[in-house]
């Protein structure tokens, strides 16, 4: 049975996105209406069937052009921003997209008559960093908290879930490669969070239950350091691999060289990241500013990454009925 409608009109930008889809289909299930706000509407059409018929519809909007901005949140209630990017390419660089983007967002919501944005940003935003992702992502946070200060700004660890840009990645690699990067030799600290629990989040922010004017900070369960999750991925995979370690200042000569290429497995800004830890702080556990501060119980990497990892096993999720 569908969620009866509540009335209520919530533009998405990055909807198409990892975390935005997720969002977009939470958001759908609480009776919302959605605009799917993204630079591609042709490419998001598989967002429509997280809702009812006509609930989610796409909208064409590019955080570099203000105009498209604007057009997205005429005759919104709410609006959300979870627009993000790990590398720039071509004209999406980090200043427009996590910078100049957010900021747009919310002046273009405040002359709409909106009062708030809740921001998805990252647990690593820090103006004074030497990575320019974290610097803009304080930026981001900075230019929309002083444009509507009842705005929320939600901080996710490292998320995953069935699309996610870490453990797929290095499952994949796993595949073929006899061994894999520990960058900094695997001692960086995470708190990975998973994608839905990111999205449940979004969701209570929006229906008001998250006070205003707050910077959550979303963690799972667990902490892991980053050669901890690669090992627990290599156990549900199945594949047995050398954790081969890279001390940083040898992994960001390579990430140097590598974010050249297209594709590139990782990028000297990101290894600049990894030389700090990426978990919530004490400050925000003290305050409940935390899921679990929300009344959201986050779940256990165990429990999910088996499955979607287990296409990266050798006989894919039947792999699973195979004698040990």
């Amino acid at each position: 049975m569908s969620t009866p409608l509540n009335g209520k009109l919530v533009t998405v930008f990055g909807a198409s996105g990892f975390i935005g889809r997720h969002i977009v289909q939470a958001l759908a299930r609480r009776g919302y209406r959605v605009r799917a706000a993204v630079r591609r509407p042709d490419l998001a059409t598989h967002l429509q069937p997280l809702g009812a018929p006509g609930q989610i519809m796409p909208v064409q909007a590019n955080l570099r052009y203000r105009w498209s901005i604007e057009r997205a949140v005429i005759g919104a209630d709410a609006v959300v921003n979870a627009v993000g990017i790990l590398a720039p390419s071509g004209k999406q660089t980090f200043d427009a997209v996590q910078a100049f983007g957010p900021r747009a967002i919310a002046e273009a919501a405040r002359a709409a008559g909106i009062d708030r944005v809740t921001h998805v940003s990252a647990i690593g935003a820090d103006a004074d960093s030497k990575s320019a992702y974290a610097r803009t992502k304080a930026a981001g946070e900075a230019g929309v908290l002083e444009t509507l200060p009842d705005s929320i700004i939600l901080r996710p660890s490292i998320v995953f879930g069935p699309e996610d840009d870490f453990f797929n990645q290095f499952a994949g690699m796993a595949r073929f490669s006899p061994a894999l990067p520990l960058l900094g030799n695997g001692v960086t600290k995470f708190q990975p969070v998973y994608v839905c629990d990111v999205a449940e989040a979004v969701a209570k922010a929006v229906g008001g239950d998250l006070a205003a004017g707050s910077i959550y900070e979303l963690g799972g369960p667990e902490q892991k350091s980053f050669k901890e999750c690669l090992e627990l991925m290599l156990e549900i995979t199945r594949h047995s691999r050398a954790l081969l370690p890279i001390p940083f200042p040898i992994a960001s000569a390579m990430g140097k060289i590598f974010q050249v290429f297209p594709g590139a497995p990782f990028t000297e800004d990101q290894v600049e990241l990894l030389k700090t830890d990426n978990v919530v702080s004490d400050a925000a556990v003290k305050d409940s500013r935390t899921l679990e501060g929300i009344g959201i119980k986050p779940a256990t990497l165990a429990s999910i990454l088996p499955t979607y990892l287990d296409r990266f096993r050798e006989h894919g999720q039947y792999d699973a009925h195979r004698p040990a």
